[in-house]
């Protein structure tokens, strides 16, 4: 007999528990181990039993989503974690990724989006619902080079105002994606969720770029994007 995948329902709307329970119990592939509205219940209920996979919203009282993913991972590196929720502006997706969840999904996804989703992190994918990911991306994109961490900066030493001149016509579709997203600091793994590609597919565009731009070094590169506003 095959064990079932033991899940953590997290979330403040009764109706919204009530009815993914009713998904997940249906497919008969899950056993739901605990539900909690907030969480400081999820910790707890996780102190007693310890699922393969919680699925998490954001917005809740006492403890939120964020902080609630945040205290799993260090404790609990090896549990998967799926954010289901309303929210999808740039800083609840990036800061729950940073923080260690396997997929971001938004509460209108229906049954079988859920149900695929699950598959995908237990195989040891990771998911991004396809709104989220078209956001993301818009906003990398009209984000202006002012708005760069100063943390890259202060690390290479590159601090001259002048602009730098990169070949960036010469890069593809793809590779203009992933240098917008290193301009952000964003990890490898990072761009491969929200890609959906793999970490080695991500580290091979990256060399792509390295010699197209004759640049050698990330956080070179990181900078230089940001101080260029020409394309040749």
């Amino acid at each position: 007999m095959n064990t079932k995948y033991k899940v953590l329902l997290v979330d403040d709307e009764t109706l919204l528990l009530e009815s993914l329970e009713i998904i997940l119990t249906l497919s008969e592939e899950y056993e739901i181990v605990g539900k909690a509205r907030n969480g400081l219940e999820a910790l707890e209920c996780i102190n007693h039993i310890v699922p393969d996979l919680a699925m998490i919203d954001l917005n809740m009282e006492t403890i939120g989503g964020l902080e609630l993913i945040r205290n799993i991972r260090n404790q609990y590196d090896s549990m998967k974690i799926l954010v289901l929720t309303t929210f999808y502006d740039e800083r609840n997706i990036t800061l729950a990724m940073q923080y260690g969840a396997n997929g971001y999904l938004l509460k209108d996804s229906g049954r079988n989006a859920i149900l695929t989703a699950l598959l995908n992190i237990r195989n040891g994918q990771s998911v991004i619902d396809q709104k989220v990911l078209e956001t993301l991306t818009k906003l990398i994109s009209d984000k202006k080079s002012s708005k760069k961490s100063n943390t890259i900066a202060s690390l290479t030493n590159l601090d001259s105002p002048q602009n730098i001149i990169l070949p960036l016509s010469e890069l593809t579709k793809r590779e203009h994606e992933i240098c917008a997203m290193i301009a952000e600091g964003f990890t490898n793994s990072q761009i491969a969720s929200f890609l959906y590609i793999s970490e080695g597919t991500v580290k091979n565009y990256i060399s792509s770029i390295y010699d197209k731009l004759q640049i050698h070094d990330r956080a070179a590169l990181a900078v230089a994007l940001t101080k260029t506003n020409r394309i040749i």
